[in-house]
């Protein structure tokens, strides 16, 4: 249940910063006396809110970012990514954006379902997934170029720079990651807006059961591929349902993009392994990082020692 707040009202750190934050927004200005504010749960890198305002026909979705995330996040492009999604009809609209701070106002989806891991057990759900993915490549490519071979370099060289604790066969996890880039080097990579974080959450069913996608924080200039291979890595596909992906995105399934899906399963392996032993260096969350990132090398290991690897770096 949200406890509600009206302005002034701050109890905690927490609510005086929701209060400062709404204060930016233009809009609201002179109307501090409608509004009311409550945290959401979940998010695991921000704090997130739902504010009321009297007599608007709407509520708004308001995202205060945690700190040290400006580590992984460029907020400009996640705030471009937003606007452009928007405008392409799969995602809330953007009601303020301030690029200083980073805070976010959104429209609030009243009536929407927040998606779990169990719904992308539909093969329906997965293929809306996947139109929604080629949708937002159909737009305009984003500013920043960051491609899958950038965010893992970056959570590497941040992963030395802290200490963290890593594998102790990193040298052979690296020495496979970089067959990888050079075959997806001299292939060419195939740049498009992806969205890059497909984390069950970020899915919402609209009331007569479209799908909505939102948090475009992640969201970078990237390898096309990579969004069908790590939506089947974090749901945890089988092959027969990755080739559908494929099928569903292209129309047919041929071994060159069978073998880039899955090699970008291998690589959101090594992202988001990297990505969490940094996390963990950085705050005390109550969510156990380390094991979820040293879990992730794991799985991407398996799929590095698969015997058809050096077949999919020959098909790519």
């Amino acid at each position: 249940m949200i406890v509600k707040r009206r302005m002034g009202e701050a109890r905690s750190k927490d609510e005086q910063n929701a209060e400062t934050a709404i204060a930016m927004v233009p809009g609201w200005r002179g109307r501090e006396g409608e509004i009311s504010y409550g945290m959401m749960v979940g998010g695991l890198n921000n704090r997130n809110w739902r504010i009321e305002v009297a007599n608007d026909d709407r509520d708004y979705f308001l995202k205060i970012p945690g700190d040290g995330t400006e580590i992984f996040i460029n907020r400009a492009t996640s705030y471009e990514a937003a606007v452009h999604a928007h405008g392409l009809g799969i995602a809330p609209e953007v009601i303020f954006h301030d690029p200083t701070t980073g805070t976010e106002v959104h429209e609030f989806l009243d009536n929407h379902v927040t998606c779990t891991t169990a719904d992308f057990a539909r093969p329906e759900v997965r293929e809306q997934v996947i139109r929604l993915f080629r949708t937002l490549h159909s737009g305009p490519v984003l500013s920043q170029v960051k491609t899958i071979f950038d965010l893992i370099d970056e959570h590497l060289e941040q992963a030395r720079e802290l200490g963290s604790s890593m594998p102790e066969d990193l040298p052979w996890l690296l020495h496979h990651y970089e067959k990888i880039r050079a075959a997806f080097e001299a292939s060419g990579m195939d740049l498009v807006t992806c969205y890059n974080d497909p984390m069950p959450g970020n899915f919402l069913f609209a009331p007569d059961g479209a799908l909505k996608l939102i948090d475009y924080e992640f969201a970078s200039a990237n390898e096309r591929s990579y969004d069908i291979g790590v939506f089947a890595c974090e749901m945890f596909l089988e092959e027969d349902e990755t080739d559908a992906l494929i099928e569903t995105y292209f129309g047919t399934v041929t071994p060159q993009m069978r073998a880039r899906v899955s090699l970008c399963r291998v690589l959101a392996d090594m992202k988001w392994g990297s990505w969490a032993v940094v996390n963990r260096m950085l705050t005390d969350w109550d969510f156990d990082f380390q094991k979820y990132g040293l879990w992730k090398y794991m799985r991407g290991r398996a799929m590095m020692q698969d015997p058809r690897f050096d077949t999919w770096l020959r098909q790519v």
